[in-house]
């Protein structure tokens, strides 16, 4: 049904392209204001709705810069329960700061984490900070283009690359396919760890960078281990239990896919982007003897399910092929 009501608002895409056309125009062209700092700003962002893998490569980044610079994560802090700016502390919760931001803040404790929906603000809040950051990461920021970041990471998914793609309400696409050259690095996501160099090279030509722009390619690596707050025990542990996956995620087919090949056997719990779970989702979870989710997932679990002994997640990691090269361009970026 929400197919038919996207494709009956086709109509609509032209004037979504123009109004959005426009607004680019008129920061390219100086009519919009866009700030610029002198702290070194890195923008992970990109082109359409949905999960391209933002919160993986904001976890590269972090794991990259981290022991060279004073960090902080900047992020909208999507469906917290505050309003403003709020730079996490020992008393935040998913709930208060959102779920990556407090993915970020738990596995990192050495890096400031933040949420602003007004990116200038929060900017200028971190900048008041008795000890400010060195290096910013703006994250889901590509289109907050009242910040002029100094170097922009633009991700695609190999499986709905944007040049594929068409504009709102009907497509996916958040601006026109032209805003992939403010970009600095084009990355496509979430690819087949066996993806050739022949297939790599069809999707640069597809996606014509510019002879600045650099285009590379990822996949998510899956832990070997599961884990929760107070142990780790081996995914395939997991083939002589009936276990139950819940997640709440863009894609959740790629996880799939890779348990399945672990020949595990498993129910699916599958529910939207970010979902809010219900009392009566909880208790009905409660009566699940083991449960297997992502880890932004469990972010939000953990507090709802705090008696569920047998509650775990599978940490991920993105890999990035000619990563040496990747990592020099990122900090030649910053300097």
């Amino acid at each position: 049904m929400m197919k038919l009501i996207r494709y009956l608002l086709f109509p609509v895409v032209p004037f979504y392209f123009i109004v959005t056309w426009l607004r680019n125009k008129f920061f390219d062209w100086g009519l919009f204001e866009s700030k610029a700092y002198q702290i070194p700003i890195v923008c992970v962002g990109n082109l359409s709705v949905g999960g391209t893998g933002k919160t993986p490569m904001i976890e590269y980044l972090i794991r990259l810069l981290k022991n060279e610079f004073r960090l902080a994560t900047l992020s909208r802090g999507y469906k917290r329960t505050t309003e403003g700016f709020v730079m996490a502390d020992a008393y935040a919760t998913a709930s208060s700061i959102g779920d990556e931001p407090y993915q970020f803040h738990t596995k990192f404790d050495d890096i400031i984490v933040s949420v602003d929906a007004n990116r200038q603000r929060g900017i200028a809040q971190l900048m008041q900070a008795t000890v400010p950051p060195e290096v910013l990461l703006l994250d889901d920021a590509y289109q907050h283009r009242k910040v002029k970041a100094g170097f922009n990471i633009l991700l695609t998914s190999y499986h709905d690359l944007y040049v594929d793609d068409i504009l709102l309400p009907t497509g996916n696409l958040r601006e026109p396919k032209s805003g992939a050259k403010r970009a600095h690095l084009i990355v496509v996501t979430k690819c087949p760890k066996t993806i050739s160099e022949l297939e790599k090279e069809s999707i640069v030509e597809r996606l014509a960078p510019t002879k600045r722009q650099h285009v590379f390619f990822s996949w998510i690596d899956y832990s070997e281990i599961i884990k929760n707050n107070d142990q780790e025990i081996m995914v395939t542990s997991l083939r002589n239990k009936h276990f139950t996956l819940v997640t709440g995620i863009a894609n959740a087919a790629p996880l799939v896919s890779y348990l399945q090949s672990q020949n595990l056997q498993f129910e699916h719990l599958n529910f939207p982007d970010h979902h809010d779970f219900t009392d009566r989702e909880i208790s009905m979870l409660k009566e699940k003897e083991w449960i297997l989710t992502t880890e932004k997932d469990y972010m939000r679990l953990t507090t709802r399910l705090q008696d569920h002994s047998s509650l775990y997640y599978l940490p991920i990691t993105l890999a990035i092929d000619r990563a040496a090269e990747f990592n020099q361009l990122v900090k030649l970026g910053i300097k």
